[in-house]
């Protein structure tokens, strides 16, 4: 999956960019709390894509 599909489909969920870091951005569903990095590669394996979907998703709970 590239970066900017997964940032796309992570950001209408409702994840929010929390800030820049050195290879990783850090996102946040505001409302679970829960954070996690996004790796800054074109493209990001699958497993790992789905994975962060599942975290930052609207039914995080």
């Amino acid at each position: 999956m590239k970066q900017r599909d997964l940032i796309k489909k992570i950001t209408q969920e409702g994840a929010i960019l929390l800030r820049h870091g050195g290879n990783h951005d850090w996102y946040r569903n505001p409302l679970s709390g829960v954070s996690q990095p996004v790796p800054r590669h074109r493209e990001i394996h699958q497993f790992l894509a789905q994975h962060i979907i599942r975290k930052l998703g609207k039914n995080s709970k």
